[in-house]
């Protein structure tokens, strides 16, 4: 399965200047980590986020977010966002700082 790597670059453009961001190509796709944590990802042209447990109801009220379930069964913190839902640059960079922030509070792996 491909990911979009316009979509990546953008990311990329958004986290540069993060310390102990990396990728890892999993789920089929491309994931972003901090301190080994994922934080956001890329499944063919859709955005994956983390915005855990406890922002999980207020980030899936936002447009164009779904529950993520690719597996069978829903992941609880984690969403997909539609192509519509980070067209814009300011939108894509919101996902991926408020997902970045989130496990920024997580230990490290």
């Amino acid at each position: 399965m491909a990911y979009d790597e316009g979509l990546a670059e953008r990311i990329r453009e958004v986290v540069a200047e993060e310390p102990g961001v990396t990728e890892k190509k999993m789920f089929g796709g491309l994931a972003f980590l901090a301190s080994g944590n994922m934080f956001c990802g890329i499944l063919k042209d859709e955005l994956m986020v983390r915005v855990g447990p406890d922002g999980h109801e207020a980030a899936l009220a936002r447009p164009h977010a779904r529950i993520m379930d690719f597996t069978g069964r829903p992941m609880k913190g984690f969403l997909v966002v539609g192509t519509a839902g980070f067209e814009r640059d300011e939108d894509l960079e919101s996902w991926v700082r408020g997902c970045l922030d989130f496990v920024r509070t997580l230990p490290a792996k």
